[in-house]
């Protein structure tokens, strides 16, 4: 979504790396340049004169003349301006002191209220709520069906006692305010803490549906009120969440269709104009495509800084938990890392949804957005069928795979021998890898850090002297080992292990050793 954008305002930073201190000319071409950048990324013009003013500002002051660094505090300042147009503080729904609590959504129709109520429902259960969706979109075709369906992909309830419109020929018959109240009254009933209603929209902003939204939020008297918006509708966006703020005074947005191409101006538009913070963000088709926003995570990835923060929980909330401590314990024990645990890991990885998107939130991923951009997800499939292919004992034991089992385990996955012999060999290397970890060897090919083992340059190991060919002469030097041995042996004292040979009336507290460790003084 706000690729081009990134791409100008790190290019713009870039021209003011190795400089040891900013001139007004240099803070006033950097200001002219972000300008461009979000006016080209369709952000409001307000916005833009509001956002611009402040940067040059601050620029200009002490913080920059002062700093080692003036570039990276330009980057500083224009992220923490990002991080207040977008809301300044991650916004969290306010639940009701007494249950239900009542989210109403609203917006133009197309926007994705629908598909949002089921993500959002999904994500509220996943929290530990038992929410209830609502259909109350009694106008758009098969609305009522849509929202059915997602609530059963959700496993969310759905209260629905009227279907709807199946056709746009079809007059509307329904009352969706008395939906809206029956649906507030069954969650009530049925110990629901969550209703979620959904309400129809319009492909434009008119008198009758604003009268409609407007009667019911009289009706539910919801806790918050979510307008749904378009991250791809541009400049209209403004306008769009002005008129529903005066007509039903939401109190949050979402946004969606965050994984689009276009240009995103509207995400860093409506929070500052209406002063109605972003909520949450939804990043593609899935149910599970849906999260929290963060205006100071969504600030770093704009300005290519990453958002390892949200890789984090990701990968927490997917990642099993009993594998992740079966493979620890595997490689604590230092056993063999096997085609199997590689497929697990292979599918732990798969549960963390999309490569992509995953990568995308590392630092610097703009640098590689062209060969992220081409990377094929089902290299994660050809992968995991090659290994399917093969037999139990193939996997455990991989070096067995011959000639004629590779040809056999690339018909059976459908890829040629190549890939086969490809894999086997990325996968020797990272077994050898594991076990010299695993051996406390540190990573192959790196140098050594004290405490983490690794390969470590000092003075190799004394070579044994060679013996002699001559046999009278090696049996000459046998019995002068032998007599060095047996000298050593005699002058090392007997008994305690600390230089004493006589431990009567020796104390093991006196040297403050750990509790239980006396045992091993004994004579």
């Amino acid at each position: 979504m706000f690729n081009s954008l990134s791409d100008r305002l790190t290019a713009t930073f870039k021209n003011l790396r190795g400089k040891g201190r900013l001139s007004e000319a240099d803070v006033d071409a950097t200001v002219r340049e972000i300008r461009r950048a979000l006016l080209d990324a369709d952000v409001a013009v307000p916005v833009v004169r509001e956002f611009t003013a402040k940067v040059r500002e601050r620029a200009l002051g002490a913080e920059v003349n002062a700093a080692l660094n003036p570039a990276q505090q330009i980057v500083k300042i224009v992220n923490e301006e990002l991080v207040t147009i977008l809301g300044g503080e991650t916004r969290r729904i306010r639940l009701a002191k007494n249950p239900p609590t009542v989210i109403m959504l609203a917006g133009l129709q197309g926007a994705g209220k629908t598909t949002l109520a089921g993500k959002l429902s999904k994500w509220l259960k996943s929290q530990g709520h038992s929410p209830l969706l609502v259909a109350a979109d009694l106008q758009r075709p098969n609305a009522v069906k849509q929202l059915q369906v997602n609530g059963e992909r959700a496993g969310v309830p759905v209260y629905a006692p009227h279907p709807g419109v199946s056709s746009e020929f079809e007059a509307a018959t329904g009352d969706p305010v008395a939906v809206a109240r029956d649906g507030v009254a069954e969650a009530r009933a049925k110990l629901h803490d969550v209703v979620i209603v959904d309400t129809a929209g319009r492909l434009g902003i008119d008198t009758e549906m604003m009268a409609q939204a407007a009667n019911i939020r009289a009706a539910i008297n919801p806790d918050e009120v979510l307008f749904v918006i378009d991250a791809m509708i541009g400049q209209d966006a403004v306008n769009t969440a002005q008129a529903f703020n005066e007509g039903v005074d939401f109190t949050g947005v979402v946004l969606t269709k965050l994984d689009g191409d276009a240009r995103g101006g509207a995400a860093l538009s409506v929070a500052s104009v209406t002063g109605k913070p972003v909520m949450f963000a939804s990043t593609g088709e899935g149910l599970e495509d849906f999260e929290l926003f963060h205006p100071d995570r969504m600030a770093s990835r704009i300005l290519d800084m990453g958002d390892i923060l949200t890789l984090i929980e990701q990968a927490e909330k997917s990642w099993d938990k009993d594998e992740a401590a079966r493979m620890a314990k595997k490689f604590a024990d230092q056993e063999d890392f096997t085609l199997d645990d590689f497929l697990s890991q292979m599918q732990q990885i798969r549960n963390m949804g999309s490569m992509k998107k995953m990568l995308m939130m590392m630092p610097g991923a703009q640098n590689i957005r062209q060969q992220l951009e081409n990377f094929d997800e089902r290299e994660i499939d050809r992968v995991e069928a090659i290994v399917r292919s093969m037999t139990p004992h193939e996997r455990v034991a991989p070096k067995i795979i011959n000639g004629s089992r590779r040809a056999r385990i690339a018909k059976g996955s459908g890829v040629t021998v190549s890939e086969v012999n490809g894999l086997l060999e990325r996968f020797g290397q990272a077994q050898k890898m594991m076990k010299k970890m695993a051996q406390g060897g540190g990573i192959p090919g790196m140098p050594g850090m004290p405490g983490m083992g690794g390969a470590r340059k000092g003075k190799a190991a004394p070579k044994k002297k060679a013996r002699s060919g001559n046999p009278a002469k090696a049996a000459q030097e046998l019995r002068e080992a032998e007599e060095r041995k047996a000298n050593a042996a005699k002058a090392l004292p007997t008994g305690a292990a600390f230089g004493g040979n006589d431990m009567e009336g020796f104390d093991p507290s006196a040297l403050n050793l750990p509790k239980g460790f006396d045992k091993f003084l004994g004579k």
